[in-house]
């Protein structure tokens, strides 16, 4: 079974209750995130890390799961580039933000069977893309506190939702 078919099955079967009702049905994947959308979104998780100080890796992964862009700043710990990329896969199989992950395993119950799945990321700073209701890949960060690589992360998305910045 591949990945995203068990992240699905197993996201259904753990998260029909409260989770379900939180997060509704996620949207259904699209085409590849083109190489400008991917630079527009690198780009502006670079300048808010570089704005805070905040040495970390950024990863952009297409609807396929794909890595398109990487980016690990300066003195960046080695770690944080598996980390990052794998929150990104970890937001694109799941179709939503590894927050919820992150806290459906902190709930403990049916949420520690995260834990059994192989190269998940239940921590917080990975999102899908999403353009015209469609997933087109995912962006992970990783390198400072979680709360803080989603900052960096949802810098990146505004790159696209709002074109003009």
């Amino acid at each position: 079974m591949r990945f995203s078919t068990l992240a699905l099955a197993l996201a259904g079967l753990l998260f029909a209750g409260p989770l379900a009702a939180q997060t509704g049905t996620p949207p259904p994947y699209g085409p590849p995130i083109a190489l400008d959308a991917a630079k527009k979104v690198i780009a502006a998780a670079e300048a808010e890390a570089v704005r805070n100080n905040w040495q970390v890796a950024i990863a952009v992964i297409d609807s396929g799961g794909h890595l398109v862009m990487m980016v690990k700043l300066d003195n960046t710990q080695l770690v944080s580039i598996r980390v990052a990329e794998a929150k990104a896969r970890s937001a694109l199989g799941f179709r939503l933000p590894t927050k919820l992950l992150e806290d459906a395993v902190a709930a403990g119950g049916a949420g520690t069977r995260l834990l059994a799945v192989q190269d998940i990321a239940p921590f917080e700073g990975g999102f899908p893309i999403i353009e015209a209701g469609k997933i087109i890949g995912a962006i992970g960060v990783a390198g400072v506190l979680s709360a803080q690589d989603a900052q960096i992360a949802k810098a990146g998305l505004a790159a696209i939702e709002n074109p003009s910045r």
